[in-house]
């Protein structure tokens, strides 16, 4: 629900009559560079074109008459420019536009690696703004999933129905070809990819970067359905203190402080944050469908501007959480000789970074950053555990130029992950230690100011299963100034894990280590996509059409053993995942309506052919809000969820799921937040129990849809 507005600044001056083309410099009113692909609409003939790469366009002199020209670009302000004939200025005239709004800031894609703006970018990327992130904390402020799952090509699956774990799902596939980031880092893989990844505060984060299709080659193995990379917010000109609590009728309590400030040379930012919950039966079977949850979170980061043009960023974050659930009566009064089922999560997550950019460096930009990330878990499903350590590091360096009509970028990284099970740990699991080495090359070329295209590959050599080389290839077309026209198509792999969404969903009780002859999975996909904005008087209007496909080979999945233990095996087919996305965007003054329609047919072509479980092939995705300024927000949010299957084509029942919200401004510190989820209580729980077997030995059913029922929640918001 983000609206952009534009302004301009125009100076110019006038001497003499000159027979050449008028050229018009387009730049950025306070750094002066130019700004490459601005929409120049003449608003008198109604065609469109882009400034080229050196942020200018010619103009043919004409003997008489008057020209109106509209500029517009993604983070500045639009304005208006009216020149007439015969002219008698200079040749060049320069044009300054003004970023929009003093804390606003143009919408740059990091994911990318060249620091390119969304419009410029020859993928399809989705991002969520601050002013989403700023709303979403105070409609639920313990976590990301209710943002992400409002978006229609995201599914947000629950993993269980005791601890209240889920995975992210895009294009139809399993979790495990979804791949994390924070801060451009892969900080959640293996063990800590499986537990609380979506437990991040709001309030932390500047945007959500989301690239839908394959972007392998410039982040390596895993990232085959799409990537999902969480910004943190970075110290503003002024001072701010953010405080904010939250209670929903679920029993949930959020408190979180947000800190930042610069000083002349240095910066901080500063999130601290608690979350507790006490456990929940919604359905009145026994057991819990809401856990108890006692979270807390640390995040400091600082800055050193080591230059204008160099600057060196540290952080820490810490997480220390315990989830659990099961037996209400075993929750609240302890075990008896009939109640012992209870299942828990305790996890410790501590991780630094490093980042270091160094700009203006033979013309392009120095980025060293590097990770260490350890992890706790003790996992226990009544008398079974599972516990271990993670250590996960990251290290890398990149170098991005543009030189004329290019923009390339070439880095090195290296990835590793060491697992050890600790001396009580009963499951089947064998430690383990991968390390990856990877080399990319990108190179983007601008044929023409409407028409780019892009190239690139990887190469990374795993420790245990060898080499993969990733090429891809991508297109970008400009036939008009509000129209953009995408093509991509790139490899992928995800090497065997075995901690992932799937595994985590039947269990680690019974799991055996993956076999020595195992193979990586690999990938082909293509992705397109068609987008569309202008302006329809006063009704700003994007719409969106997307088409996707991605193939898989030897993709592994849990099987079952005669023995009643489970094997990760490569199967003898594939998957097949087609589909299309498309939403329209539309603003009108205090008005924003969001509409988006998903449809995805993923199946793994086996004899018969089987539906991948748990992804809908349908859904429909609506936001409507209004706001009076400085005042009051209203929202309402729906989506439904259609043609699911279960295991071996069991179709789900299809359900609705609604929000609603009212936001209310008190002064220019104050907000105060009523927001109401699954209004309607559509619950998995409502007409079949959730588990089978004695209540000494549940056995629990998987999840197609919510089970915890209609929430409302109030919070308060203090900024200072």
């Amino acid at each position: 629900m983000k609206k952009a507005l534009f302004t301009l600044i125009l100076i110019s001056t006038g001497f003499i009559v000159s027979a050449q083309d008028i050229i018009i410099s387009v730049k950025d009113s306070t750094t002066r560079q130019p700004i490459p692909g601005v929409s120049v609409l003449n608003v008198t003939s109604q065609k469109g074109t882009a400034t080229n790469n050196n942020g200018i366009f010619r103009l043919p002199r004409q003997d008489k008459g008057t020209i109106i020209f509209r500029f517009s670009s993604i983070g500045y302000e639009p304005a208006t420019l009216n020149l007439t004939f015969p002219y008698t200025g200079v040749d060049t005239i320069p044009v300054l536009l003004k970023q929009q709004g003093e804390n606003m800031q143009e919408v740059v894609i990091s994911s990318t690696r060249t620091n390119s703006r969304v419009e410029d970018l020859p993928m399809k990327v989705e991002v969520l703004g601050l002013e989403d992130m700023q709303e979403e904390s105070g409609i639920k402020p313990g976590n990301v999933a209710s943002i992400l799952g409002d978006l229609s090509v995201i599914h947000i699956q629950n993993t269980s129905a005791v601890n209240g774990n889920n995975s992210i799902r895009m294009q139809g596939m399993d979790g495990k070809y979804t791949q994390l980031l924070r801060d451009g880092l892969p900080v959640y893989e293996g063990l800590s990819g499986n537990f609380g990844v979506l437990a991040i505060p709001p309030l932390d984060l500047k945007q959500i970067e989301i690239i839908k299709g394959s972007v392998s080659t410039l982040y390596g193995g895993g990232a085959i359905a799409g990537m999902i990379n969480f910004i943190a917010k970075t110290p503003g000109s002024k001072p701010e203190l953010t405080l904010l609590a939250n209670r929903s009728t679920l029993k949930e309590n959020n408190f979180n402080t947000w800190y930042s400030q610069r000083w002349h040379k240095t910066g901080l930012t500063l999130f601290a944050g608690v979350t507790t919950q006490n456990p929940v039966d919604v359905n009145k079977d026994g057991f819990s469908d809401v856990p108890k949850v006692r979270q807390y979170l640390l995040h400091p980061r600082f800055f050193y501007y080591i230059n204008p043009n160099a600057t060196l960023v540290a952080g820490y974050t810490g997480t220390i959480e315990k989830r659990e659930g099961g037996d209400m009566q075993v929750l609240d009064q302890g075990k008896n000789g009939l109640h012992q089922y209870t299942e828990s999560n305790n996890s410790n997550r501590h991780s630094i970074d490093l980042q270091f950019t160094q700009r203006s460096l033979a013309g392009g930009s120095l980025h060293v950053k590097g990770a260490g990330s350890f992890y706790h878990l003790s996992h226990k499903e009544g008398d079974f555990l599972l516990q271990g350590n993670q250590t996960n590091t990251y290290a890398e360096i990149s170098y991005n130029k543009k030189n004329k009509q290019h923009d390339w970028v070439i880095g090195f990284n290296n990835t590793g992950e060491i697992f050890r099970k600790n001396g009580t740990d009963s499951s089947l699991l064998n430690n383990y230690t991968y390390n990856t080495t990877g080399a990319f090359l990108q190179d983007a070329y601008y044929l023409t100011p409407q028409l780019m295209a892009e190239a690139g590959i990887r190469a990374d050599y795993h420790n245990v299963y060898g080499w993969f080389i990733l090429p891809r290839v991508a297109f970008v077309y400009k036939p008009i100034s509000d129209l953009s026209l995408r093509l991509s198509g790139g490899t992928g792999y995800k090497t065997p894990a075995i901690f992932s969404s799937q595994t985590q969903t039947t269990g680690y009780r019974n799991l055996h280590p993956l076999p020595a002859d195992i193979l990586s999975e690999k990938s082909k996909g293509v992705n397109f996509d068609a987008n569309y904005h202008t302006t329809l008087g006063k009704v700003d209007v994007t719409i969106n059409q997307a088409l996707y496909y991605t193939h898989i080979n030897n993709p592994i999945l849990p099987i079952l053993q005669v023995d009643g233990t489970i094997s990760l095996q490569n199967q003898p087919y594939h998957i097949n995942s087609l589909g299309t996305d498309t939403y329209i965007r539309l603003s009108l003054e205090h008005l924003e309506l969001y509409l988006g329609y998903n449809h995805t047919t993923s199946k793994y072509t086996s004899t018969p052919a089987i539906f991948i479980p748990f992804a809908p092939q349908d859904k429909f995705a609506g936001t409507l809000a209004y706001e009076i300024a400085e005042k009051w927000r209203f929202g309402i949010e729906n989506s439904w969820n259609g043609n699911q299957y279960l295991y071996n084509n069991e179709k789900a029942p299809s359900y609705w799921f609604w929000a609603a919200m009212i936001s209310r401004k008190l002064g220019e510190h104050v907000t105060i937040v009523l927001n109401g989820e699954n209004i309607f209580d559509a619950r998995q729980g409502k007409n079949a129990p959730l588990y089978t077997g004695n209540v000494n030995n549940p056995q629990f059913v998987p999840l197609w849809g919510p089970i915890d029922g209609r929430t409302i929640n109030l919070s308060a918001k203090f900024d200072l």
